[in-house]
């Protein structure tokens, strides 16, 4: 469905606003604060003109939603939640009116030993979200934490803390996970998730999908329960984002992982709208009505994640790329490769390479980003850099021999702006250079060449793919296509096409990849398998099995 069909469209005066602002001035600071006052309907006077609700008469529930952590530093934690009692209206079941919630962070379960405590204020302007960044906490520690709004009192959250710059930790697992688009099926890896030994979880996009969800949940097929019709058309506006996200995070097993880790978020396509591009979407409509989507996706966005206050968007802009330290250990610059790219080449998909598609002027992350990437990499101290981002690095070669075509949409697409990120992470000495990637719904083990032209060349780094938590359904762990696959590149160490995660694990001498799966999602209650596992040694880029 095109927006232009979309029955819940921007209101006229809204999209007559944007085209008065103009696209240009659209996109300064002053235009995109005045284009996010009319486009999310927040007050000129500020959130604090809200009336403030007593919190003893929310008669049901408010948690529904779970809670959440999210970019631990090493003094500082980020705790999330939102009160909807009734997360499947669009009020969310409360007035418009402010409400304060009351948090807790303690050293162990049963909250014995407070380490911070305070009050945040749920505000309805920004749909009763609250993002609490707790201060002066120790460092490298384990911490619990949860909410409450007057008799309520929420499910309990478990976080930590970074170590401190100069720490050398002896070692970090995260996890990595994208791609859940809940009318495909279950998120039933999240539930294995939840359980497993990890000390941080990187989404890499597609949290959630613009796409209609029917009453019976697409391929859940509930026979439980009826979804209300307004899931039933594609997100354009704030009040379809907010409630889109509303509906994913009602899913048991996705707040089950928020609660028991802190989360690194990052958006691909799909938390807007399919394979846009900086300001140019997927569907003919005119930039300043997709500008209006984009402000409403990106607010939505911010609202619904655990993110600090310098991610809060602009209107339609919003700074996601950011910088984490895991002491000495490991760098993570997570990257936002859809906001300031170049449109895709060759209209997209998978094409034959072209002077288009190759020409220096194309950048996927923007120009600005490849920049605070590779002067991140000069002054990076860190044993291990990693890279959490959403489309494949490597080359990807068809399957099909003789068939010349490669992804237009992935960094095969712009290799002009990965060869200059190859470039400063040599010049920048960096010598254990890890890209984690989602976007793919396939898990894919690859090694990084300095000239992908020449298999013979040097492995400068390595790449994990994550398959999707729940996108494309069930799956198959021998995908048709992958004999040819494989030897249609060398450089790729691993293929599978089921749902699951992958997690790795950072050392001081190497580096272990686990890809984990499910054989189906269409029903609940998968178990999980370790396919496959590789480890790549530091100071010797390479994947080998385990």
């Amino acid at each position: 469905m095109t927006p232009a069909a979309h029955p819940s469209q921007h209101a006229p005066e809204l999209r007559a606003a944007a085209r008065h602002i103009g696209r240009r001035r659209f996109l300064t600071t002053t235009g995109a604060a005045a284009a996010l006052a009319f486009a999310v309907n927040l007050p000129a006077a500020g959130a604090a003109a809200a009336a403030e609700l007593d919190a003893a008469r929310i008669a049901d529930d408010p948690f529904t939603l779970g809670v959440a952590s999210g970019d631990p530093l090493p003094g500082s934690v980020l705790l999330w939640t939102r009160l909807a009692p009734a997360p499947y209206r669009p009020d969310g079941g409360l007035p418009a009116e402010r409400v304060t919630v009351h948090w807790e962070l303690a050293h162990d379960e049963r909250f014995r030993r407070i380490a911070r405590r305070g009050a945040a204020t749920a505000h309805p302007e920004f749909h009763h979200t609250v993002h609490v960044e707790v201060d002066h906490l120790p460092a490298d520690r384990v911490l619990y934490y949860r909410f409450r709004a007057g008799r309520w009192t929420s499910p309990t959250g478990r976080t930590r803390t970074a170590p401190l710059p100069g720490a050398r930790p002896a070692g970090l697992t995260l996890a990595a996970v994208s791609c859940q688009a809940y009318h495909d099926g279950y998120f039933t890896p999240y539930a294995h998730l939840a359980a497993d030994d990890v000390d941080i979880v990187f989404h890499l996009g597609d949290y959630l999908y613009e796409y209609a969800v029917d009453a019976a949940g697409g391929a859940r097929a509930y026979t439980d329960r009826t979804l209300p019709a307004l899931f039933g058309r594609e997100t354009v506006t704030l009040e379809d984002y907010r409630l889109r996200y509303a509906l994913y995070k009602t899913d048991p097993d996705l707040r089950a992982a928020h609660a028991a880790h802190p989360f690194v978020v990052t958006w691909d396509d799909h938390e807007t709208e399919n394979n846009y591009a900086g300001d140019a979407p997927e569907n003919g409509v005119p930039p300043e009505e997709f500008l209006l989507r984009r402000a409403a996706a990106y607010r939505a966005y911010w609202e619904n994640q655990p993110l600090r206050r310098p991610q809060l968007p602009d209107g339609p802009d919003m700074r996601l790329h950011r910088r984490l330290h895991w002491g000495r250990l490991a760098q993570f610059d997570v990257l936002d490769t859809r906001q300031y790219r170049t449109d895709q080449a060759n209209g997209d998909g998978w094409k034959t390479p072209t002077p288009e598609s190759e020409a220096p002027s194309r950048t996927l992350p923007g120009f600005t980003q490849e920049r605070w990437l590779t002067d991140g990499w000069h002054g990076s101290r860190a044993l291990w850099n990693v890279v959490p981002q959403q489309v494949t690095f490597a080359r990807r070669n068809h399957p099909t021999p003789g068939n010349t075509t490669r992804s237009m949409d992935s960094w095969d697409g712009y290799p002009a702006s990965r060869e200059r990120l190859l470039r400063g992470a040599e010049a920048a000495g960096v010598r254990n250079l890890m890209v984690l990637t989602g976007d793919v719904h396939v898990s894919y083990a690859l090694d990084v060449k300095r000239d992908f032209d020449d298999p013979d060349s040097r492995t400068v780094g390595t790449e994990i793919v994550t398959t999707s938590i729940s996108s494309g359904k069930d799956g198959a762990a021998r995908p048709a296509n992958r004999a040819d696959y494989l030897a249609r590149n060398p450089h790729m160490k691993h293929y599978d096409g089921q749902r699951g995660y992958v997690t790795v694990a950072l050392g001081q001498r190497l580096a272990r990849a686990d890809f984990k799966t499910v054989p189906y999602v269409t029903r609940p209650g998968a178990p999980l398998t370790t396919a496959a596992s590789f480890v790549t040694e530091a100071g010797a880029p390479g994947l080998t099995p385990a």
